[in-house]
């Protein structure tokens, strides 16, 4: 079944739909997949928790495009982004763009990071796999680096030294999810561990559809994690450079991620016979975490 905030692509509304219901299309979005949004803070004013449903929709509709969408997703993309252009024009018709275009205006929103997004479902049409950590860290630019980047700029955050410890925040959290599913994404037909590091340990493509990591797998995987660890390490000094929601927000990105790292560690790093998440007790305890600023110092 195609959800609705595709099918507004497939099928474009002849008339844009009132801001009214745009922000409601949008808000509903977020509620229905909130447990996959944990910036869109409820220590958030209202007015940006808006904002916050505001891109989040836009963020899951370029990804499940990219994912999901029947027939031509590469054209289907270049409609999006039309569309995005449209936005700020102030003349666009899909309601998770009416509904940005206020957020765009408010506050000031460049369209680049926008496009990343874009392009990066773009990548995943294009290649199935990486040949070296480069060219996933261009990736990772353009898939994860941006969010973290908007979010900042819907905070008022605009300087390159808090970008760049964003980036690598951003960067720990895409290199954890690719990790933690190895056995899936290599279902799904795509390879994020970089080949070259493949053929140095020894690691070929069928292994990742085994059943059990074998010892090789699970040596690369703990070089991973570490390096994982190392981006999310390079980013904390940002939670001492924000106040406020904020903070708590990006405190929680970091710990999840990390406890991801950790799940990973315990299990052998072995991801394919189990993949690692985190239970419904554990996020309500890194939730609490998050608000006790002295825990970060010990990650």
């Amino acid at each position: 079944m195609v959800e609705a905030h595709v099918r507004a692509l497939l099928e474009p509304p002849p008339t844009p739909v009132s801001i009214d219901e745009a922000r409601r299309f949008c808000s509903e979005l977020a509620r229905s997949h909130y447990e996959n949004f944990t910036v869109l803070s409820w220590l958030a004013p209202r007015p940006m928790r808006r904002h916050l449903a505001n891109l989040y929709a836009y963020c899951r509709t370029v990804d499940d495009i990219g994912d999901e969408a029947p027939g031509d997703r590469l054209a289907l993309l270049d409609r999006f982004e039309a569309e995005l252009d449209a936005a700020y024009d102030a003349r666009a018709h899909h309601p998770v763009l009416v509904a940005l275009q206020e957020t765009i205006e408010r506050c000031d929103l460049p369209r680049e990071p926008f496009a990343h997004l874009i392009e990066a479902n773009r990548i995943d049409q294009r290649r199935t796999s990486y040949a070296t950590f480069g060219e996933l860290l261009h990736y990772c630019e353009h898939s994860a680096n941006p969010v973290g980047r908007l979010v900042l700029l819907l905070n008022g955050v605009r300087d390159a030294e808090r970008f760049a410890l964003s980036d690598a925040t951003c960067t720990g959290l895409q290199l954890a999810n690719f990790w933690q599913d190895v056995k899936r994404d290599a279902t799904a037909g795509r390879i994020y561990l970089p080949t070259c590091e493949m053929a140095e340990y020894g690691v070929a493509r069928s292994d990742l559809h085994a059943d059990r990591a074998s010892t090789n797998l699970r040596d690369l995987l703990r070089f991973q994690v570490d390096r994982a660890r190392s981006y999310f390490r390079a980013g904390l000094p940002l939670l001492d450079r924000v106040r406020g929601h904020l903070r708590v927000d990006l405190a929680l990105f970091s710990l999840g991620g990390l406890a991801i790292l950790r799940k990973i560690e315990r299990q052998g790093y072995d991801t394919l016979s189990h993949r690692p998440t985190l239970s419904s007790a554990e996020k309500v305890g890194l939730a609490l975490s998050a608000l006790v600023s002295s825990r970060w110092r010990r990650i």
